[in-house]
C-alpha cells in the first residue's frame, strides 16, 4: 500500500506504507541513534512527532514489551528507509509494523530519508502530515495548513494517578511530565523509595509526601505549556534537593529565571558530546529535546552552567549557587545509550544525604496517613 509524507513547504514524498492505515499530522523531526528504535517510538518525550530515523534499516530486531520506556508510543508517524518486516531476534515477541498497528500509527517506507534530514537540518523542524489514504494533495496541504500541532504534550503523557515503587532508603518524589521508565528504574536500583507523581501536582501536596529530595522527569513540547510545574519548583526550591532531566532541566531554569527557546532542528540521538566544565571531561550521551535554555538568560540569575554540548554549545547543565538542586538537558537513564552519566542520580542521592545532614527533620512516619494511603495506588515492579 502507498503511503505519503506532505511537509508544510510543500514537499512530497511518497513511499510504502507499514504500520496502521492511517492520517496523522505531527512535526517532522528525526533520530540519529543506529539502534534503539524501540526506545524512540515509546519515549514520551515524542509525543505528537513523526520521527524519522536516519539508520537506513529498522525493524530488524522486533519488538520486546521488557524495552519499552513507557507503557504505549506516543508518536503520530514513523518514517524510514527500510523497514524489515521480519525480525531476526530471539527475544522479539512481534515485529514494528504489528507494535504500529497495534496503537495505530502510521510508517512509511521506501523514501529518501536522506534527502528528508538534509531538509530538516537546513530549515528546521517542519509541521508534517503522514497518510495512506488517496486525497488529493491539494486536500493534504489545506488540512496540513489548518491543523495546530499539538500543546498538551505533557497532561496526555503524564500518570494520572500517584503510585509508588517501594524502597528502603531515601524516599524521591518523582514529577512525571512524560517519564521514561528508565529514571524510575536507576532511582529503584538504589533502593530509593519512589513516589510517582501528576504533572499537575501542587507544592503542597509534594510536601504532604514527605519526601528527602524531588526528581523532575523528562516530557514532551514546549517547557512554557506548563507553567504550573514552573510555579511549583520555585516555591520547593531550597526546601528539598531538586534533579532535573530534559524537560525538568528546563522547568527547572525557567523557575530560576532564566529563558528557554526552541532549536532549528533539536537534539536527537545516542551520541552527542557534552563537556563537564568543572572537570573538562567530554561524555557521550543520549538527548531528545528540541527546546534549550537561552544562554544569555542565565546571566542575573542564582543558576551557574555545568556542562555544554561540544557541537553547538548550547547549555547541556545547570547548577543553583545556593540550593540544593541542579539539572541535564541530556538523559543519564538512557537505554540504550551510553552509561556515562549515570553516575548523577548517585551525586543526586549524595546531595541529598548532605542536605538531610545540614537540616535535619522530625522523623518519618514508618505508616503513611490514611489520607496518603487513599491518594497512593501502590505498584510493585
Amino acid at each position: 500500500m502507498q503511503a505519503r509524507l506532505l511537509l508544510e513547504d510543500g514537499t512530497l514524498f511518497t513511499g510504502l506504507s507499514f504500520g496502521a492505515e492511517a492520517q496523522m499530522i505531527g512535526e517532522v523531526v528525526f533520530n540519529t541513534g543506529i539502534t534503539g528504535y524501540q526506545e524512540v517510538l515509546s519515549d514520551p518525550s515524542y509525543c505528537g512527532q513523526i520521527v524519522t530515523m536516519t539508520y537506513p534499516l529498522i525493524g530488524n530486531y522486533g519488538i520486546t514489551r521488557d524495552d519499552f520506556e513507557a507503557i504505549r508510543p506516543y508518536i503520530h508517524g514513523f518514517v524510514v528507509r527500510r523497514h524489515e518486516p521480519v525480525p531476526s531476534n530471539w527475544r522479539a515477541q512481534y515485529s514494528l509494523g504489528q507494535l504500529l498497528k497495534e496503537y495505530g500509527i502510521p510508517g512509511i517506507h521506501d523514501i529518501d530519508t536522506r534527502m528528508l534530514t538534509r531538509k530538516l537540518r537546513h530549515y528546521g523542524t517542519m509541521k508534517g502530515l503522514i497518510t495512506t489514504g488517496n486525497e488529493r494533495v491539494e486536500e493534504l496541504a489545506e488540512r496540513l495548513n489548518v491543523s495546530p500541532l499539538l500543546r498538551d504534550q505533557v497532561a496526555r503523557t503524564s500518570t494520572k494517578h500517584v503510585f509508588s515503587s517501594p524502597g528502603n532508603r531515601e524516599r524521591i518524589v518523582l514529577v512525571d511530565f512524560g517519564a521514561k521508565s528508565g529514571i524510575l528504574r536507576e532511582l529503584t536500583q538504589r533502593g530509593c523509595d519512589v513516589v510517582v507523581v501528576p504533572h499537575d501536582v501542587t507544592a503542597d501536596e509534594i510536601r504532604r509526601l514527605a519526601p528527602d529530595g524531588i526528581q523532575l522527569s523528562n516530557g514532551p513540547g514546549d517547557p512554557k505549556d506548563v507553567p504550573h510545574a514552573v510555579k511549583m519548583i520555585s516555591e520547593l526550591l531550597g526546601e528539598y534537593p531538586i534533579f532535573g532531566i530534559c524537560l525538568g532541566h528546563q522547568l527547572f531554569a525557567l523557575a530560576c529565571g532564566a529563558d528557554t527557546g526552541k532549536l532549528k532542528f533539536g537534539h536527537r540521538g545516542g551520541n552527542h558530546p557534552v563537556k563537564e566544565l568543572a572537570t573538562n571531561r567530554c561524555y557521550i550521551t543520549s538527548q531528545n529535546h528540541g527546546y534549550t535554555v537561552v544562554d544569555s538568560s542565565v546571566e542575573g540569575t542564582q543558576l551557574t552552567v555545568t556542562h555544554i554540548n561540544n557541537n553547538d554549545k548550547t547549555i547541556e547543565g545547570l547548577k543553583h549557587k545556593t540550593y540544593p538542586a541542579f539539572s541535564v538537558q541530556y538523559h543519564p537513564e538512557a537505554a540504550p545509550g551510553p552509561f556515562d552519566s549515570s553516575y548523577l542520580f548517585d551525586e543526586f542521592l549524595d546531595m541529598i544525604r548532605a542536605h538531610k545532614k545540614n537540616n535535619p527533620q522530625k522523623p518519618r512516619q514508618a505508616v503513611l496517613s490514611e489520607t496518603l494511603k487513599g491518594e497512593l495506588q501502590y505498584a510493585q515492579k
